[in-house]
This record gives structure tokens, C-alpha cells and sequence, in this order.
């Protein structure tokens, strides 16, 4: 059981940081549902592969933050509008996007 709270605690921290909103505005029923899994896990006779599957969720879930702080890292155009993307690409080059009049006048 103390194996299971410590693979428990990795998750939940885990899953803390990967999360861009702040604690009180996620989703309960996720943090339940975690509860709820460890919780039966302690009574299901199988305790040696439910370790070894959360072990393959946290290494998981670390997986995809530095995936994802990579490319940021190096790409660092990707949450950009195609538009964006374009000026920036202009400006990478020393160009200037040329002003589009506004359909107003």
C-alpha cells in the first residue's frame, strides 16, 4: 500500500504540472476517478502489474511535458495564427508584411 501512495502522489504531481489552469478550476471527477483506481487497486490481488501500469502512466505523462516544453522550445512559431506565422517568418528574413487597407474606407 505505502508503494501505491508514493506512485499516487507522483501522478497527482504529475498531472499538476502538466495542467495550465489552476487547481480549483479543474475538473474534480479526474481526481476522483484517481482516487477511486488506487483505492481498488489496494484490494485487487494483482498489485504487482497495477504498479507497473502507473508507473507507464507517469512516465507517460512526463513524456508529453517535455514533449510539449520542447516544442516550445524550438518551435517557436506553433501557437501562432497563420497570419502571425507569416509576419514572423517576414521579420526572421528582415522583411516587412506589407499593411492590408481596411475594408472600411
Amino acid at each position: 500500500m505505502v508503494a501505491h501512495t508514493h506512485v499516487y502522489r507522483k501522478v497527482v504531481r504529475e498531472i499538476a504540472k502538466a495542467s495550465i489552469t489552476p487547481r480549483s478550476a479543474r475538473n474534480k471527477d479526474i481526481a476522483s476517478n484517481f482516487r477511486v483506481l488506487f483505492a481498488q487497486s489496494g484490494q485487487a490481488g494483482d498489485a504487482q502489474s497495477f504498479q507497473r501500469d502507473m508507473q507507464n502512466v507517469l512516465t507517460f505523462l512526463q513524456s508529453q511535458r517535455e514533449y510539449k516544453a520542447l516544442l516550445e522550445r524550438y518551435n517557436p512559431l506553433i501557437d501562432l495564427t497563420a497570419e502571425e506565422r507569416i509576419e514572423a517568418t517576414a521579420r526572421r528574413v528582415g522583411l516587412n508584411m506589407p499593411k492590408t487597407p481596411s475594408r472600411d474606407m
